[in-house]
């Protein structure tokens, strides 16, 4: 599962980039207030606070969201299954990434290799996503044919112009949450047998 993603971007031009799609309403930052932390992140983990988007009334609402809530055990929620549920009164929110990484066993030594996806053609994209007690987790379907070697699941992508799209559900889920087809993402082996490549 995905428990590793990047935001490499300004958040201004992601801002200037919304703006001017067609059917977006105004962006307003949540409470009024610019977060302090929104500089670029190479990597956002597990507990970590990453940028997302959600509907408030007709604007878009941004800011700096925790990563993963806690089941009562203490485990945490970072990823949620996507098939057979129904999110029409979850409350969905985007996920700003340009990049996610997936782990696979070494030939040798412990630490796992590192692989990195990005969508062919678009600087950054959209993560589907729920938010409860003020935290969000991703949300999963099957692999998709670029993720399948790597992984048996894979968080639900969508195109920059598909964002509001999950947001209002002016689209059946079944077609926003589903895997992009072949050669949509773009992988790059930036960790093998323990050393960085």
């Amino acid at each position: 599962m995905c428990n590793d993603y990047a935001r490499e971007i300004e958040l201004s031009r992601v801002l200037k980039a919304v703006k001017e799609m067609r059917h977006v309403p105004s962006f307003a930052w949540r409470g009024g207030n610019t977060p302090n932390d929104i500089a670029p992140q190479p990597h956002i983990k597990i507990s970590d606070k990453g940028f997302v988007a959600t509907l408030d009334g007709k604007h878009l609402s941004g800011g700096m969201v925790k990563w993963a809530w806690k089941t009562p055990t203490g485990k945490p929620v970072f990823n949620f299954v996507s098939e057979g549920r129904d999110f029409s009164k979850s409350a969905r929110c985007l996920i700003l990434a340009t990049s996610f990484y997936e782990y696979t066993a070494p030939a040798k030594g412990k630490l796992k290799d590192q692989h990195q996806f990005t969508i062919r053609g678009a600087d950054w994209f959209w993560i589907a996503g729920i938010i409860k007690e003020e935290c969000f987790t991703m949300l999963t379907a099957d692999p998709g044919p670029d993720v399948k070697p790597y992984h048996d699941r894979q968080i639900c992508l969508l195109k920059p112009e598909q964002g509001t799209d999950w947001l209002n559900l002016a689209r059946p889920e079944a077609e926003l949450l589903k895997p992009l087809p072949k050669n949509s993402l773009q992988h790059r082996q930036t960790r093998k047998d323990g050393v960085d490549l």
